[in-house]
């Protein structure tokens, strides 16, 4: 991407030789403008050089994060999870914000200038919040470390040679070192009293002992483990001798390192289970307010308190019951907007069967609407990603944990596609009626989209491509719901009602996690708010509310973002009226990769005023 001082340059470079000028020698005045791009270019070059040299830093102390990148190099190893690993990440913090501040933030291009601050922004906050790296749960049902350990093996780690197949083998083997640590650092949050609620004991013990389920651990299938080694070394050009030979490797890995590791770290569990208490909110931590407040400001790049964020979402809740009962009366449904949901919640039309043929149909049908949007694309975008989608159901170990639905983003490289995962293990908790808009959310124009294009950007630094911040990335997710209502799209108005539901859920969101990690709400009472104020089934209920207990602050990201977005929408039209064009605000928004909602304001704002200019 050329910088608009190179941009300057160059028109004033095709003046001159339309004017006949372009032969004469440079007037001092020629001489300067040169002179300034010059300095901006050699000082903008030297920053993203600093910015890649501080991503890739970052990445290579990060063996997961190279995996992610399809990097090779530790791909035997594990990320450290230790005190001397908190001491040495904020050391390269350190490190890394005294080398920006040596850049002369007045010679940078505005492109270079942009992710200069956001880069400051990171690496400050990420030193101010080292004061809070305990208040966590590393041991949780979302993502904790029960569960992505192996879900990374199975997902990222690619076997694609020997080499591949024995670095597999090594992080098997590196298992137990690595659950050692998990457990290490359970006891230090358990000494400041950081324990996660007792309600998530259960699920995690449960992840860890459907990894040892199966052979070689006993009797059986092949555990989810064994099996997928077996089958990503079954397509190597190896002779079936080595390959027996890797395959007892990984079998005495399993039996050894893995069933000790998880073994050790299932008995922990089992005891912190019995210590833990029902307290669930943020509030019981040290500092715990503070700890909130911090959050919220992290998580929605905002100012707003948490009784601010409180109200937004009781108004919100309210407008979107009107806008329900509009529906119910659409449909000819007779009685209130209760006896709707509870109508929606059990008719059995909204509801697909509970096996293979039943599963297979929901993705079947999301894959259709997903296929439906990329149709029309062209009309709202002129930006679009270039990395596939698939449609893929969460794998048996983890889905009576894993969330409803989610999205993976693909590898750089192009070896891998987006994910859009539904969990399917329970078809009663995935109504139909929200099919559409679930994905619209995770796939296209939602998180694939967004993320898949933020990747693809050449022109910006990696920590841009492939950094987030919540509130946009969750808000665009919204917003992308929303957008399909406006192209024609939830024809059905059960679906549509579906896409209410929908946004109805994220604004019941910014109440109960308010309510909460700030006031002080129990679980049973979140989960009654949630079911009183939404259609979802019960168990879609629980679910939502256990994660938004071990994800302080991170739900309320979902409709910040979105009404942000809409508000910079309405605006921007405000200010083009009839000359508004839809893609180019798209495009503004999605060309920058994913920034704070501040600033993402003022590039809108600069782009409404180039607009005038142009038009």
């Amino acid at each position: 991407m050329k910088s608009q001082f190179t941009l300057a340059a160059l028109s004033v470079c095709a003046a001159l030789t339309l004017s006949g000028c372009a032969q004469q020698s440079p007037t001092t005045a020629d001489t300067s403008v040169v002179a300034a791009t010059d300095v901006a270019q050699s000082e903008s070059v030297k920053a993203n050089a600093l910015f890649e040299s501080i991503f890739m830093d970052n990445v290579m102390a990060s063996p997961i994060s190279q995996t992610y990148l399809g990097i090779k190099q530790d791909q035997d190893k594990w990320d450290e999870f230790s005190e001397a690993n908190y001491a040495e990440n904020l050391a390269r913090t350190k490190r890394h914000l005294a080398q920006l501040n040596e850049i002369d933030e007045s010679r940078l291009d505005p492109q270079t200038r942009l992710s200069f601050l956001l880069m400051k922004q990171r690496l400050a906050q990420s030193i101010e919040d080292h004061q809070w790296r305990h208040h966590s749960y590393p041991i949780n049902q979302m993502y904790g470390y029960q569960s992505t350990t192996a879900s990374f093996l199975i997902n990222q780690h690619r076997i694609t040679s020997e080499a591949d197949a024995q670095a597999y083998i090594s992080r098997l083997v590196g298992i137990e070192a690595r659950f050692d640590q998990v457990i290490e650092q359970l006891k230090i949050r358990e000494a400041k009293g950081i324990v996660a609620p007792r309600f998530v004991f259960p699920y995690a013990i449960n992840d860890s002992k459907n990894i040892l389920s199966g052979a070689p651990f006993e009797a059986g299938e092949d555990s989810t483990l064994f099996a997928d080694f077996k089958a990503k070394i079954a397509s190597l050009d190896l002779s079936d001798a080595r390959k027996a030979e890797l395959t007892a490797e990984a079998e005495a890995a399993l039996q050894g390192p893995v069933a000790k590791g998880y073994g050790k770290l299932v008995s922990f569990m089992e005891g912190q289970y019995e210590r833990a208490s029902d307290d669930a909110g943020a509030w019981k931590f040290p500092q715990g307010a503070t700890f909130y407040n911090n959050a919220l400001a992290r998580t929605t790049t905002t100012d707003f308190s948490a009784s601010q964020i409180h109200q937004l979402g009781l108004d919100d809740v309210a407008r979107i019951h009107d806008e329900m009962r509009a529906i119910m009366k659409q449909v000819g449904f007779k009685g209130d907007l209760q006896a709707f949901f509870a109508f929606m919640r059990t008719d059995s039309q909204f509801y697909l069967s509970n096996d293979d043929a039943g599963r297979a149909t929901y993705l079947g049908q999301a894959e259709q609407y997903i296929g439906d949007m990329n149709l029309r694309l062209d009309e709202v975008f002129g930006v679009k990603p270039k990395a596939p989608l698939v449609v893929k159901k969460v794998e048996a170990f983890r889905e009576k944990s894993a969330g409803k639905a989610f999205y993976q983003q693909p590898a750089p490289d192009g070896s891998r596609p987006g994910f859009f995962y539904a969990n399917l293990y329970d078809m009663s908790n995935m109504p139909t009626y929200q099919l559409e808009a679930l994905a619209f959310h995770e796939g296209i124009p939602g998180h694939h989209m967004q993320i898949a294009i933020a990747q693809e950007l050449d022109g910006l630094p990696k920590f841009r491509r492939f950094g987030g911040y919540t509130a946009y990335v969750e808000g665009w997710g919204l917003y992308s719901e929303y957008l399909p209502k406006e192209m024609g799209f939830y024809q059905d108005p059960y679906s549509d009602f579906g896409r209410l539901a929908m946004e109805l859920w994220r604004a019941c969101r910014l109440v109960v996690d308010t309510g909460i990690h700030a006031k002080g709400w129990t679980r049973e009472q979140a989960i009654d708010y949630l079911a009183e104020n939404t259609p979802n089934p019960q168990g879609d209920v629980v679910k939502a509310i256990e994660r938004y207990i071990v994800m302080p602050s991170q739900a309320t990201a979902y409709k910040v973002g979105m009404m942000r977005l809409l508000e910079l929408r309405e605006a921007a039209k405000a200010e083009l009226g009839d000359q508004f064009d839809l893609r180019g605000f798209h495009d503004v928004v999605l060309a920058n990769g994913p920034l704070p909602l501040n600033v993402l304001g003022e590039q809108v704002s600069e782009w409404v005023e180039n607009e005038k200019v142009r038009l």
